[in-house]
């Protein structure tokens, strides 16, 4: 009896790998083991860079609401201790995103907190 093998499933396996490593140079476009490898790579690579993103974004929004806060006289670590005392509830994003679009409306929300 002949030995069976799912070709089918294989071929497919493959051609999704090589699928995902469409646009690269070399033989990683199109040599199996060489694609299969870097395309792990570049997924372990999109999945820590994801959480990194995160952490960036967050580094960005401190740093405008610190040099918003320095230019009317306060710092950043006694802006937040005042915003949470005075439970007032705006996130990071949204401090920042006002600092930079609309001084006015930060202005406001530190004349409250004085």
């Amino acid at each position: 009896m002949p030995r069976s093998v799912n070709a089918v499933a294989s071929r497919e396996r493959r051609k999704r790998i090589l699928k995902l490593a469409k646009g690269y140079w070399g033989k990683r476009k199109n040599v199996w083991t060489v694609a299969k490898n870097t395309v792990e790579k570049g997924l372990q690579y999109a999945y820590r860079d994801r959480k990194v993103k995160k952490r960036n974004f967050r580094a960005l929004w401190i740093q405008r609401i610190g040099a918003a806060t320095k230019m009317h006289g306060m710092s950043y670590s006694q802006f937040m201790g005042k915003l949470t005392a005075s439970d007032i509830n705006l996130n990071r994003k949204t401090l920042a995103d006002l600092a930079m679009n609309n001084p006015q409306a930060f202005q406001e929300i530190l004349k409250k907190l004085a």
